[in-house]
């Protein structure tokens, strides 16, 4: 018996740090394409360019840690600059946006790593964790990180990306975005990457959340005005909804490209008194809070 429950354990915690880590980290193994290569586990948009024989991500060597690294280049095609890109996983090539992640079930506090970077257009690094919801049939959000390149790092830096968490589930699944240009690409804007690990030094994640809350609903119970304030990035669409204890649809409104500070007031002094739930979703948010209308 006790060899069969140390098996378990065995199989448990390598099921667990095999998919706690992130593949090709180093940016070690590349697939050679033919023309170009692109980095195991990643999805670029070599694909796309190909034809025009440019390439925004490139193997560079030596890397800060080990044999090679990751050049993201942003470039001129014709009329056009494209953006240089790296998913861990699956990209749209039209809409330059994640697909999907690879599958992950830790509950790391940070993404840690090495850079090099210039841009005149700033680009960004963002991590999402989500689990996939049987109920509803859509992605949970269970933590987001998101920072924009500041000033350049013309020499190899240590970087370190705190991850906001808005539930306390384990996800299911884990998506890494870089990007070296910001919404307006200029030609040869550049971020190098290298030597990506999380940082799992958080006990727990309440421990975590504590440190971040994204979402505040205020005040509960309410009478007259509620206010819901949150922190946005990233020119996100949000829609809130005010959903009654009987599943009617009270209120529904929808934000359009929202970003930094966001503070919503809605007039509650007319909505029957009771229990509600109000819903907020976007591409990197879903909230679910009970209220109480007095």
């Amino acid at each position: 018996m006790k060899n069969i429950n140390l098996l378990v354990v065995t199989f448990f915690m390598s099921t667990y740090i095999s998919f706690s880590q992130i593949p090709n980290n180093g940016f070690e193994n590349w697939t050679s394409m033919g023309s170009y290569s692109n980095p195991d586990g990643w999805a670029t948009m070599n694909e796309m360019t190909d034809m025009n024989g440019v390439y925004t991500a490139t193997m560079g060597s030596p890397g800060n840690v080990g044999a090679s690294y990751l050049k993201l280049t942003s470039k001129k095609i014709g009329q056009s600059i494209i953006n240089g890109i790296a998913v861990s996983g699956e990209i749209n090539p039209i809409t330059m946006e994640p697909k999907t992640g690879f599958p992950f079930n830790g509950l790391p506090k940070s993404l840690t790593g090495n850079w090099q970077y210039m841009s005149s257009s700033p680009g960004s690094t963002s991590v999402l964790l989500s689990k996939w919801n049987v109920n509803t049939l859509r992605r949970d959000t269970i933590a987001y990180a998101f920072q924009t390149l500041k000033g350049m790092a013309m020499s190899w830096a240590s970087f370190e990306i705190n991850l906001d968490y808005r539930m306390s589930i384990i996800p299911d699944s884990c998506i890494i975005t870089f990007k070296s240009s910001g919404t307006s690409p200029s030609n040869y804007d550049y971020l190098y990457v290298d030597n990506l690990l999380f940082n799992y030094s958080v006990a727990n994640i309440d421990d975590i959340r504590s440190e971040n809350k994204s979402v505040d609903i205020y005040p509960n119970p309410v009478k007259e005005e509620l206010n819901i304030s949150m922190y946005v990035i990233n020119d996100i669409d949000i829609k809130i909804q005010i959903i009654g204890n009987d599943g009617k649809l009270i209120y529904s409104k929808e934000l359009r490209k929202t970003n930094g500070n966001v503070n919503h007031l809605i007039d509650t002094s007319l909505f029957p008194k009771g229990i509600y739930f109000v819903d907020i979703s976007s591409e990197t948010i879903s909230e679910t809070r009970k209220i109480v209308i007095q």
